[in-house]
């Protein structure tokens, strides 16, 4: 019996007509993925920290894109950026993050993985949810399993014994319990738009390049040649995502040995990652931290 043949990106529908906003699209599997939707037929907005490199970055891609600036550690830039939004908008991509940095902070005071990662994208997104007509799509890592394992809800900020890693599995927790809950929510509010998340498995991109640490950084460069797929094939499960008919609160990732490589299909995650006490308890913190609501009479827009 013949192999059946791996979604790829040549398998998107078309998407003309549509408008797309993919954070960190400047590089990497943002890239990849804002590159497939344009070629696809999407109006593709680059939301990217540094606008010069998005310049860069969108005129690689074929067909129509723009790029804003948005810096996700920065709660006065996300709000800009969402002020000036006026527009319906199909796919919010909420890609961009960082990886197990050393102890660093934001603009607003949060620690640099928990407030880039989550707490920039949960006011992004609830600041565009208005406009947003389809999905929103935010990438988890299969890293959410690793630290405690838990969201600390005494030191979601990691003030005591920080770890970069411990702190980026805290983020990518996160993630995936703001997506339970979003679905949650637009469920409730009696909208048609779904939440779903993603992991690209082991994919080589710069991301791993920005560790403090050399030696973590050296291992994983050795990674990067030797055992990661390209991120051609690690935008995928974010396009699949983005385009396929899923449930709300679906998970992607890729299919093969250890969800590391492979095609796109649904993956499982953690308990903890289906807590949905724990989803709720995070997004009303989340709220307190970010001043950001979920906003009033969305089911009624769509």
């Amino acid at each position: 019996m013949a192999e059946k043949k791996k979604w790829n990106a040549r398998d998107l529908p078309d998407l003309a007509g549509r408008t797309a906003v993919v954070t960190g699209a400047n590089s990497g599997i943002g890239l990849r993925a804002a590159q497939a939707l344009a070629a696809a037929g999407a109006h593709v907005v680059f939301a990217v920290r540094d606008p010069e490199r998005g310049e860069a970055a969108a005129r690689t891609a074929n067909g129509s894109t723009e790029v804003r600036r948005l810096d996700l550690a920065d709660l006065s830039s996300v709000r800009e950026f969402a002020a000036a939004w006026d527009r319906p908008l199909d796919l919010l991509i909420n890609n961009a993050g960082v990886m197990m940095l050393p102890e660093r902070r934001t603009a607003d005071g949060f620690e640099m993985q928990f407030g880039t990662n989550h707490l920039g994208h949960f006011a992004l997104t609830n600041l565009l949810l208005p406009y947003v007509t389809d999905r929103v799509v935010t990438l988890s890592s299969g890293l959410h399993r690793g630290g405690s394992g838990v969201i600390d809800f005494d030191d979601l900020n990691s003030t005591a014994n920080y770890s970069p890693t411990g702190a980026y599995a805290q983020s990518k927790l996160a993630n995936l319990l703001f997506t339970l809950e979003l679905q949650r929510r637009l469920t409730e509010a009696g909208s048609r738009v779904r939440a779903l998340a993603a992991h690209p498995g082991y994919a080589a991109t710069n991301l791993q390049s920005h560790t403090g640490n050399p030696l973590l950084r050296g291992f994983m460069w050795i990674g990067n040649r030797v055992m990661a797929q390209p991120d051609t094939a690690g935008a995928l499960p974010t396009l699949y995502a983005a385009t396929q008919d899923l449930p709300g609160a679906s998970y992607v990732g890729p299919d093969g040995l250890g969800e590391s490589r492979g095609g796109p299909t649904l993956v499982g995650r953690s308990r903890a990652a289906s807590d949905p006490v724990a989803a709720k308890r995070l997004w009303e913190a989340s709220e307190e931290l970010t001043g950001v609501r979920f906003p009033a009479g969305v089911g009624a827009r769509g």
